[in-house]
């Protein structure tokens, strides 16, 4: 399985990008995890996009590995009610202050709980892992949730509201000691 959206709906496609790593490449090392001991600094890479369908009245973010060694994959960043005028976030969005997201925006807790971007951390010796970068245009201007929300709850409650997807991945390993 190589898309982790392979069970939705299809949808319009439109372009999602980062000046930061080409899609398919190795994350850079700032955008491993410190947290969880992969020398990085958790911080998310910049991000931009074009083409959002018409009728697009919000957009959703999310980052997520499926090769994490957990049965369900891991979660590292899910961010809602990002308004539909805005075309990029910059390097950093996803630091504890959430500074460089729009006001509105709202970030849901990752997999270690943490209401930030966490980076790659893929377990010594496990090969390389995907970090799929979603972003999902929503024809609502928000989506009432719990602040305790998962991001697989965010996307069920987005999923009759999907306009488009775009989507690229990127990588990361940790060689074995």
């Amino acid at each position: 399985m190589n898309d982790p959206n392979w069970n939705l709906p299809e949808v319009k496609h439109f372009t999602l990008e980062s000046p930061d790593v080409e899609a398919g490449d190795e994350l850079p090392l700032w955008a491993r995890s410190g947290i969880a001991g992969a020398g990085g600094e958790d911080r998310s890479p910049a991000l931009s996009w074009s083409g959002v369908p018409e009728g697009t009245k919000s957009l959703a973010l999310t980052v997520y590995d499926p090769d994490a060694p957990t049965g369900s994959g891991f979660w590292h960043w899910a961010v809602y009610n990002l308004p539909a005028t805005l075309t990029g976030l910059p390097a950093g969005a996803g630091d504890r202050a959430g500074g460089e997201l729009p006001e509105g925006a709202i970030t849901l807790p990752n997999e270690l709980g943490l209401t930030r971007f966490l980076g790659a951390a893929p377990p010594a010796g496990h090969g390389s892992h995907r970090y799929f970068f979603t972003l999902t245009a929503l024809d609502v201007e928000s989506l009432e949730l719990e602040p305790t929300s998962t991001p697989a709850v965010l996307g069920f409650n987005f999923l009759d509201h999907v306009l488009g997807r775009a989507q690229f991945f990127a990588t990361s390993e940790t060689p074995a000691h």
